[in-house]
This record gives structure tokens, C-alpha cells and sequence, in this order.
């Protein structure tokens, strides 16, 4: 007899989440004396000890971390399936994932969403931002449903839809203090590789990350996204490539000097992706908001 159940993960998992047994419980909708004993059993059944208890947070024990490590690829793969057989029962998700890139902002999607909860379908909606090559790892790993702003070409295998959003324009920009600031245009690559480079760190996880504009053996500064990319360059960390809507505003302002460059970085396109796998029929919800997110023009998500 199986003594793991997905009910006790679920328990397990919120625990460690919100650190103690009563605020898992009240996130579950539960009593605490239930959510003690569904870790006891559990802990009597295996014969190990899941929670280490002398602190004020609940922590787990090694034991328990692999546990809940693993189980959470059963808690998603469970997840999975009970989307699937609603989708199949009624035609509609249990959930949506939306996977945005970090150059756009959520204006636009939001007042999408406004709309998509007047219609009805139950369906919860989860939003994630991923940067670069992240917007298509989403959707081959499954964490999201559609990618907008999918850059580039997609991963090789297929199975993938897409509608071109438009092309975007990016621009050499350094701050008015930074050394390069003052030198001739248009500044070459012999040049550009003294100083370092800023970069948002692609969000794949299966994938191999890619990199763009950054030259053979120049220094580095990484950061988590375009808008932490944008400060540390007007911060004078690092130089780098930005979209040139964001490089204009800057440039206005005076925080940001837009510099010519011997070898112009291409224009690059931006897709509105979702899977089209045979085996994946799409839903409702998801139809829906297609055909709403279609409608969106580059200047929109980027206003």
C-alpha cells in the first residue's frame, strides 16, 4: 500500500512555503490539528522525521527537503492531469500560464485579463516574466500556457505556433560619465571591449541560455532583467545594447548618451508563441485569450 499521497505533499509543501504548521493550515483551508496529523502519520508510515520542530519555524529535516523536492514533480504532474481531464470534461483550463518578456510591461496584457474575467471560464490565471531565451523555455517546459514576446528564432523540434508582434530596434548606450561616453563615433569593437558589458541573465531552465551583444572575452556584470540592465548602465556599471524607445526616454532625460557603433546590433523579432503540440488540445480560455493577445501591436506592450 502506497503510504505517500498526494494530499500529504500538498500539506508538506505549504508548510515549508509559509514556515509553520498554522499558517499551512490556514492557506489549506484547514484546522491545525489536521495538518499535525497528516505530517505525524505521514512521519509513522515512512519512519523518518519530515519537520525539524525545536525552532519557531517549521524547517525540514534532509529527509523531508528531498521529499518535498521530488514530490513537487508529482504535486505539478497532478496539477497537470486534473487541468487535462476538466479541459477534456468541459473545454476549459483549470489554470492558464502567461510567460511575458521583461521588455514589455503589463499594461496591456492587464487590461486583457480585465476583460477575460467578465466571460466567466474559472480559470486561474498565473503571469511569470521570463527574459530572452526564458519566454520560449516556458512553454517547451510547460510553466507557461503562451509566451509573449518570444524573441528570435524558435527552439529547434517544432511545435510551436507563432504571430510576429513586430521587430524591435536596439541601440549602444552609455552613461554621460562613463569613458566611452566622450570618445569619436562610430565606436568599434576593439574599443567597446575595454569596458564592461551589462547583461540580463537569460530565465531558461532546460535551455541553453543565449547571449546577445556581448564581444569575446569582455568583462561581464549580469543582472536579473532589462529593467536592472537599464539602472546599472545609467548607474555607469557597465555599457550595452537597450531598446531604443527605453534609450530615447533616457537619452532625453539626460541619464543615457545613445552612441553610434561600427557593427549595429539587428533588429529583432518578437513573438506571440503557444505550443501546438497534436497531443495538447488547447482550450477555451486559452482560445480566448489568443485571440485577444493577437490584437495587441508592439507599441502597446511597450507603452
Amino acid at each position: 500500500m502506497l503510504k505517500l499521497s498526494i494530499d500529504a505533499l500538498e500539506v508538506i509543501d505549504a508548510i515549508a512555503r509559509k514556515g509553520s504548521f498554522a499558517a499551512a493550515a490556514e492557506s489549506l483551508y484547514r484546522v491545525p490539528s489536521a495538518i499535525t496529523y497528516t505530517i505525524r502519520k505521514l512521519e509513522e508510515d515512512l519512519g523518518v522525521a519530515i519537520f525539524d520542530r525545536s525552532g519557531h519555524r517549521a524547517n525540514l529535516t534532509e529527509a523531508g527537503a528531498e521529499l518535498l523536492k521530488e514530490g513537487r514533480h508529482l504535486l505539478d504532474a497532478a496539477h497537470a492531469l486534473e487541468s487535462r481531464v476538466k479541459r477534456v470534461a468541459t473545454g476549459v483550463e483549470t489554470d492558464l500560464g502567461i510567460a511575458i518578456s521583461d521588455l514589455f510591461t503589463h499594461h496591456a496584457l492587464f487590461r486583457v485579463l480585465e476583460e477575460f474575467y467578465t466571460q466567466g471560464f474559472g480559470t486561474r490565471v498565473k503571469i511569470m516574466r521570463e527574459v530572452f531565451g526564458g519566454s520560449w523555455d516556458a512553454l517547451l517546459s510547460g510553466r507557461a500556457d503562451i509566451s509573449i514576446g518570444a524573441p528570435g528564432e524558435a527552439p529547434p523540434g517544432g511545435g510551436f505556433s507563432t504571430k510576429l508582434l513586430g521587430n524591435l530596434e536596439f541601440v549602444f548606450a552609455v552613461a554621460p560619465h562613463h569613458p566611452l561616453a566622450t570618445l569619436p563615433e562610430p565606436l568599434d569593437n576593439q574599443a567597446i571591449i575595454q569596458h564592461r558589458a551589462v547583461a540580463a541573465a537569460d530565465s531558461s531552465r532546460n535551455l541553453p541560455p543565449r547571449t546577445s551583444g556581448i564581444l569575446s572575452g569582455q568583462d561581464v556584470l549580469t543582472v536579473p532583467d532589462m529593467q536592472s540592465k537599464l539602472e546599472a548602465q545609467i548607474a555607469g556599471l557597465g555599457v550595452g545594447y537597450l531598446p531604443i524607445h527605453l534609450a530615447r526616454q533616457h537619452s532625453r532625460l539626460g541619464t543615457l548618451i545613445i552612441k553610434e557603433v561600427a557593427e549595429p546590433k539587428t533588429l529583432a523579432p518578437s513573438f506571440l508563441a503557444w505550443s501546438n503540440q497534436r497531443n495538447t488540445q488547447m482550450g477555451k480560455a486559452q482560445q480566448w485569450m489568443l485571440k485577444q493577445l493577437s490584437q495587441l501591436t508592439l507599441d502597446e506592450l511597450l507603452m
